[in-house]
């Protein structure tokens, strides 16, 4: 039986459905749609109404940014947000939050979304694909993948480059690899301190999050799962060809994550965005890199100014 789109968490005219994947060793695997349409105006008469959006959050998050969906809607475009599997909406009982060991597994993810987007029966539209850190990296290599589907790419703060660089990438990537092969499930070292979660919650743009979806301090990390990741980052590191324009917004500066600064409500306190942004123009023939003055790591949660100028420069790009 076909799942129904039903109210969402989000309320208003958000729904969501949800995507059956199969089962694995730790049961039921699913996906969750969360979709906002456009009003019935700007549905035919916004300049972006011939457009999908396919947004993936990143690591330790779920969707939950309604300004962001709401800009879209009111541009005529129709809006999606994937909850990926063992995330937020996704997550079941007694499964590793977050886990997969090959970031192809999202393949399945996104062609179950896509499927319910309609993007077979309406091949006159385009399709944007927008994508936050863990979510960016996803989004991009599948692209590369899959060349021609998508029209457009927008990454906010694409998680490109491991925090240690090339160098250190390099370094951990075979220890990584060894365990990842005898203890995929292990944990590592808690290093979020919670700073970014903090920074958020003081700016004031963080809602309340159901419980589990998005701890303070981020899902443990497994060798697993952290090998698929690093595999990405030397995929990008390698060159790709994401087959599409894209718009890589970043904030202008990072800060250090291991003690708490005033700065961090203006910073990326997550990523390297000087590395993230060399690691960028490997993604494609055609990459505009967009820094902002005062962001966050996600940019679209910053404080207004820094959160205007971002998207002023997304609906410049757009355009």
């Amino acid at each position: 039986m076909e799942e129904a789109w039903l109210p969402d968490l989000l309320g208003g005219r958000f729904a969501q459905r949800t995507l059956h994947l199969g089962s694995d060793d730790e049961g039921e695997v699913v996906a969750t749609v969360v979709r906002l349409l456009p009003s019935w105006p700007a549905s035919w008469t916004g300049s972006l109404r011939d457009v999908d959006v396919l947004y993936v959050h990143g690591w330790s998050d779920y969707f939950f940014q309604t300004g962001l969906a709401q800009w879209w809607a009111e541009r005529g475009a129709r809006f999606y947000a994937l909850d990926l599997r063992k995330y937020g909406r996704s997550l079941r009982p007694g499964q590793t939050p977050g886990y997969v060991s090959s970031l192809t597994e999202y393949d399945a993810d996104i062609a179950a979304a896509l499927s319910v987007m309609g993007r077979g029966e309406n091949p006159g539209r385009r399709l944007v694909l927008l994508g936050h850190s863990t979510g960016g990296l996803t989004l991009s290599l599948w692209a590369a993948r899959h060349p021609g589907v998508a029209s457009a790419l927008v990454l906010n703060s694409p998680w490109l480059e491991f925090q240690a660089g090339a160098w250190g990438r390099e370094a951990l990537s075979p220890l990584v690899a060894a365990r990842a092969r005898w203890d995929p499930l292990g944990t590592h070292p808690v290093v979020d301190l919670g700073f970014y979660t903090r920074a958020q919650r003081e700016v004031g743009t963080l809602p309340d999050s159901p419980d589990g979806w998005r701890p303070e301090r981020g899902f443990p990390t497994r060798p697993g799962w952290l090998k698929a990741v690093l595999d990405g980052h030397d995929t990008v590191a390698r060159g790709i060809e994401v087959g599409c324009p894209a718009l890589v917004l970043l904030s202008k500066r990072s800060s250090s994550p291991l003690s708490w600064r005033p700065e961090m409500i203006e910073t990326d306190s997550v990523l390297v965005v000087d590395d993230i942004a060399r690691a960028a123009t490997r993604l494609g023939r055609l990459v505009t890199i967009a820094r902002i003055e005062g962001a966050l790591h996600d940019v679209f949660l910053s404080r207004q100014p820094a959160r205007d100028e971002s998207y002023r420069v997304m609906a410049e790009w757009m355009r």
